[in-house]
């Protein structure tokens, strides 16, 4: 066997730990930061060790048969007590630290075991991928596996339990991180079951080793997936989705970056693109290049125009918001066309407000509200119809007479 499985498993663990590695730096005195890495980091190191050419490895250069039997069951136990403190952790409330600290202390006492067992025992011939039950009936290596196979079991139960339970009270990207962790650590319980099976079977004279060789490694491999991705959801996923939203208004916002092109042009409004920026910055990016040109055009807005349209998209959808959002669509694009035209000119200094009932300064600076306008530019039938008019008979020809349709 050449432990692909193993190597992949490892490395889909440590690319958790790299992950979480800088915010250890940042934050090395945090114990919920420190669980969570030694999670994925004993992990690893599990599937590490117990890959058929690392073991090759380990005990060649070290010229103890099987040594790496050993070290691969400390690894599985230290594992089993990260899981759990992890949990503790997690979770928080009275006792914690005093909870965690037992959870060390008694499988610091286990991996102490396993050392003596196996010192005591007498492994001669190398085992790479069936040690547990080869030795299942040799005096105190027998004892040795049913030890960190016990002791596995049990935390990964507990942990199991934990996480379900806990995922039962609580929603959102925390309960889908605890519901993959407890399905995770139930893979692991399986690993764990399948292999004191096959070592109960040799007791009895039975071989069903292919428990050992085949079900354990499988189940244990799936568990590493989802008890990574169990631990990195709660993490990344609000990360994801705040992204995920930045991308979106980014996308919204196009048709009114693309209506104010011209004005954004020609004044030199508009900010140098960022290369390689995350989703927050090209969208802060686009917000400011839009609300610059929105700044130029302030003072220039056609108020009659905003009336009429907002009146006729009122009737039309009995939707305010929703109307007021077409209502400065109308006069954005009006106001737009006129810069490019030369139509009309920004009024000075001074002069006298040319409007009765004003629209509002601009559209609030937010994304919502902007995308809403962009929304209006991009869907409104009753827009689309005032944009071509304005090319064209010119600036200031109104919308009185035109119905909007609700688009689609």
């Amino acid at each position: 066997m050449n432990g692909l499985t193993n190597y992949i498993s490892c490395g889909v663990l440590w690319l958790g730990l790299a992950v979480k590695a800088p915010d250890l730096v940042r934050h090395r005195h945090d114990p919920y930061l420190r669980a969570i890495c030694a999670v994925l980091g004993l992990a690893g190191l599990c599937f590490f060790l117990g890959a058929p050419p690392t073991v090759g490895a380990v005990n060649g250069l070290s010229g103890i048969p099987n040594l790496a039997a050993p070290l691969t069951y400390a690894a599985i136990t230290a594992y089993g007590a990260a899981s759990q403190v992890l949990i503790v952790r997690w979770r928080g409330g009275p006792g914690v630290r005093r909870v965690a600290r037992r959870w060390t202390v008694a499988y610091a006492g286990v991996v102490l075991g396993i050392a003596v067992t196996f010192a005591l025992g007498d492994a001669p011939v190398e085992r790479r991928t069936d040690l547990d039950t080869y030795y299942a009936t040799t005096p105190f290596i027998a004892e040795m596996i049913v030890l960190y196979l016990v002791a596995h079991l049990v935390a990964a139960t507990v942990t199991m339990v934990s996480a379900l339970t806990w995922a039962r009270q609580v929603t959102g990207w925390l309960r889908a991180g605890l519901l993959s962790l407890g399905t995770g650590t139930l893979c692991t319980a399986v690993f764990s079951t399948a292999k004191l099976v096959a070592v109960t079977a040799r007791w009895s004279g039975r071989d069903w080793s292919a428990l050992d060789t085949g079900v354990s490694p499988a189940a244990a491999g799936l568990g590493a997936l989802l008890t990574s991705a169990g631990i990195l959801l709660p993490l990344a996923g609000p990360r994801l989705a705040e992204r995920h939203r930045a991308r979106r208004a980014y996308a919204r916002l196009a048709p009114l970056e693309r209506e104010l092109d011209g004005v954004l042009s020609r004044r030199a409004l508009r900010l140098p693109r960022p290369r390689w920026s995350s989703p927050h910055a090209l969208l802060m990016w686009r917000q400011t290049s839009v609300q610059n040109a929105l700044g130029y055009l302030d003072g220039t807005w056609d108020p009659r125009l905003y009336a009429e349209t907002r009146e006729a998209a009122l009737r039309a959808t009995a939707d305010p918001p929703r109307a007021e959002a077409t209502a400065w669509a109308a006069v954005i694009a009006e106001a737009a066309l006129r810069d490019g035209t030369g139509a009309g000119a920004r009024p000075a200094a001074g002069d006298p407000p040319l409007m009765l009932a004003a629209p509002p300064a601009g559209p609030d600076a937010g994304p919502v509200d902007l995308a809403a306008v962009a929304d209006a530019l991009r869907q409104s039938a009753l827009v689309a119809d005032l944009r071509q008019r304005l090319r064209r008979t010119g600036p200031g020809t109104g919308v009185t007479g035109v119905n909007e349709v609700r688009p689609v």
